[in-house]
């Protein structure tokens, strides 16, 4: 079973579609135990960073979440999810992440004409051997909705897309993932993404 922890923050409902669709056995829980005893994670998360590093800690389940993602277990953080995978974010003040990866979420410093948030479909170009990519063709389309963003230079890096800068649209350390795109709302090429998830969660620990 894949844990999709449910914090108040996330768009639960279609994610949870999407994972049902592609076979995988999904559960939306805010249960320490269910969480411990899924086979993968994944951290949902859209709206402002620190109402959502408010609303995951009044949870309680942020020592939980480090355990198992130290454990070796699959975590897979999505769009808001992903950047609390790093350590600071600077989104209206500067707050911290849960640090599983070194780095910093910035906002954009766009060239005159472009626009915040970066908004739509965009091309993941690979930049790394990461499993989660397994189904990615290099150049798929994906769908981002974002105003702030993970530098593409960024040693995990697996994914980046253009947006007058380089975006870090997917990272990979060791068992831990993440998209700042959404992979519910990226068609085929995010049901590949979640198939992948799906099957490395099925591999156990990493």
């Amino acid at each position: 079973m894949i844990a999709v922890v449910d914090y108040g923050v996330g768009n639960l409902f279609s994610l949870l579609c999407s994972l049902k669709f592609i076979g995988a056995d999904a559960r939306v829980t805010c249960d320490a135990e269910e969480i411990r005893a899924a086979e993968g994670i994944i951290l949902p998360g859209v709206g402002a960073f620190a109402d959502a590093r408010a609303k995951l800690a009044a949870t309680g389940l942020e020592p939980v979440l480090k355990e198992q993602a130290d454990a070796g277990k699959p975590f897979l953080g999505i769009c808001l999810g992903m950047q609390m995978l790093f350590e600071k974010s600077y989104e209206y003040g500067e707050h911290e992440g849960l640090g599983f990866m070194k780095g910093e979420v910035v906002p954009f410093d766009l060239p005159k004409g472009m626009k915040v948030p970066h908004m739509g479909w965009n091309a993941l170009n690979k930049t790394g051997d990461c499993p989660l990519l397994k189904y990615t063709a290099d150049g798929d389309y994906v769908y981002y909705v974002h105003s702030f963003y993970v530098d593409g230079n960024s040693p995990y890096a697996a994914g980046v897309s253009d947006y007058g800068v380089k975006v870090a649209g997917a990272v990979c350390k060791g068992n831990v993932f993440g998209t700042q795109f959404h992979p519910e709302k990226s068609g085929e090429v995010g049901l590949g993404i979640l198939k992948a998830f799906s099957e490395i969660c099925k591999e156990g620990a990493l």
